[in-house]
């Protein structure tokens, strides 16, 4: 199959699975299961990094950050002033200009504050970052982003660690309409089949944290989800056989003999 990388800004990924790092049982099991997973990307809370003491074992320590790109992100804003602090504290401790931006708008459902987050785009794309914003399933939102200088969109499927899948397919195909940047499904998949739904619809990638990580067995989970992305971009380049309401035989019904029972 011959298909072009996944470009998101100045920069191109061979994989389309974006992985987090959040809530692995260790360090170690993260590693494995990044392996597994043959992701080019994983994104790291830079508030859960101490930029106070550089020199003390931290997360970052297991990643190799010469085989992964490093995405990092404001999760924990609330506001658009917090996820600005966040981002710039992070390229200030030499985390570089990509960032997921995130403002969360209510604790319970965890779903996005669109105006809070289109603020923060704007900020951030102005400083020169590369900004990929984490944003609720509205196609609206998903064009203001993109005019706000966003590299691409990162539309939920389902609320964060709901592990329910895509819950507005139609939604996505208004997204994919609406903007021309890449579209990155983020939070709500749960297992290989939500992944490869998403792509198959026409997503670019699909980034998620909880369903590998709270899996029985995350490695093997990791590698179902690298081959569940892979089937849905090979079924959306190859185009899916037309819908129809009534059955349609295999094989044409003109000139067919049929046996004469004995």
């Amino acid at each position: 199959m011959i298909d072009e990388k996944l470009k998101i800004g100045k920069y191109e990924l061979n994989s389309r699975l974006i992985l987090g790092t959040g809530k692995y049982a260790s360090n170690e099991e993260m590693v494995r299961a990044l392996e597994a997973s043959g992701t080019d990307m994983v994104t790291v809370a830079i508030g859960r990094i101490n930029l106070d003491n550089p020199s003390e074992k931290a997360l970052l320590d297991h990643i190799d950050l010469k085989r992964y790109k490093l995405l990092p992100n404001t999760a924990g804003a609330y506001t658009a002033k917090e996820a600005v602090r966040i981002a710039r504290l992070g390229r200030a401790a030499g985390m570089g200009d990509l960032v997921k931006v995130e403002v969360i708008g209510d604790k319970r459902t965890l779903l996005p504050d669109t105006e809070g987050l289109l603020e923060a785009t704007k900020i951030l794309v102005a400083e020169g970052f590369t900004v990929m914003p984490y944003t609720n399933d509205d196609p609206i939102t998903a064009k203001k982003l993109e005019d706000a200088g966003a590299a691409c969109v990162m539309p939920l499927a389902a609320p964060i660690g709901s592990g329910r899948g895509i819950q507005n397919p139609l939604q996505l195909r208004f997204i994919l309409e609406a903007v021309s940047v890449p579209v990155i499904v983020d939070a709500g998949v749960g297992t290989a089949s939500h992944a490869a739904v998403c792509l198959e619809l026409g997503a670019h990638g699909v980034l998620m944290n909880t369903a590998i990580a709270q899996a029985q067995n995350p490695v093997l989970m990791a590698e179902a989800m690298r081959d569940g992305v892979l089937a849905g971009r090979k079924a959306f380049l190859a185009g899916r056989m037309p819908e129809k309401i009534y059955a349609q035989a295999s094989s044409p019904q003109e000139g067919l003999k049929i046996a004469s029972s004995v």
